[in-house]
């Protein structure tokens, strides 16, 4: 039944990413936004998403609740449909539409030849964070949760290593390997620290235990490297900014528990900044 499935789902991506194709970026991103915001709902426990938020902003108002879950189902439908117009996004008419603030941080990243690890966490379009670094010439290799639709990921990994970033590191064991491999060649690493990895540790997020990745944390320890937190927004519509924030460098006496709990209270700060655009729909808490 699951083959099924995901089959169905393979098919139906296609059959949107053809007419997305047909009616352009800015109408297609609009479209998709409108529809997710209605049928959204029907497929994630709306109890959920009320309780995720509400540990997060206790105090909210039943209005200001609904309007971030609006927004974020509408956030979806759009990164749903701009996957199709990446490309665009990195050589074509879109790429203007990314404002970095930070610049002169990778800059100097490149003129050390640092090593230091991006973190962030599924914000806006959050591909196109990999994609601009790249893009500004740093050395980086991105870490990634393969789809569990083994259909759309052989897609998804085309796009990501075409257009997002070239060293794409699966998530287990084999990637581990290859993130040793890329670290020897003074490569620096990306990836999203904000989703429920069974191999994590329980650490803090809006003061509750929540499973997080350690991969930030060990590379610090290991290879004595700083932090670089990312933020990516949308502004408006197809207008992204992404923010590069200054190296974070941790005590060598510091542990890998500290570590992820220093960087969860950053990524509260980046949720409740754009609270909006987060995906709010995953049991993170589980």
């Amino acid at each position: 039944m699951k083959f099924i499935k995901y089959f169905v789902q393979f098919l139906l991506t296609l059959f949107c990413f053809i007419l997305f194709k047909i009616l352009g970026v800015k109408l297609s991103s609009k479209l998709s936004g409108k529809i997710f915001e209605n049928i959204g709902p029907f497929f994630r426990s709306t109890r959920i998403i009320d309780e995720n938020i509400k540990r997060a902003l206790p105090n909210i108002s039943k209005e200001n609740l609904d309007q971030i879950k609006i927004s974020m189902w509408n956030n979806y439908g759009r990164v749903f449909a701009e996957y199709i117009f990446i490309k665009n996004f990195r050589y074509g008419n879109l790429a203007k539409n990314i404002e970095i603030d930070g610049k002169e941080i990778l800059e100097e990243i490149k003129e050390k030849k640092l090593q230091v690890v991006f973190i962030s966490g599924h914000f806006s379009n959050f591909e196109l964070m990999a994609m601009s670094l790249e893009k500004n010439n740093i050395k980086l290799a991105t870490i990634y949760r393969p789809l569990n639709n083994i259909f759309l990921n052989i897609i998804m990994e085309k796009i990501r290593k075409k257009y997002i970033c070239q060293n794409q590191i699966k998530k287990g064991i084999g990637g581990l390997k290859n993130l040793v491999k890329y670290k020897k060649q003074n490569f620096s690493t990306a990836l999203m620290i904000d989703q429920r990895v069974s191999e994590g540790i329980l650490s803090n997020l809006f003061n509750k235990k929540a499973l997080t990745t350690t991969i930030p944390a060990q590379l610090v320890k290991k290879y004595n490297i700083p932090i670089v937190p990312v933020f990516i927004e949308r502004i408006n519509d197809l207008k992204f900014k992404i923010t590069i924030n200054k190296p974070i460098f941790f005590s060598k006496d510091i542990s890998i528990n500290s570590i992820t709990d220093e960087l969860n209270k950053i990524l509260e700060k980046m949720i409740i900044k754009k609270p909006e655009h987060w995906i709010w729909s995953h049991n993170r808490w589980k």
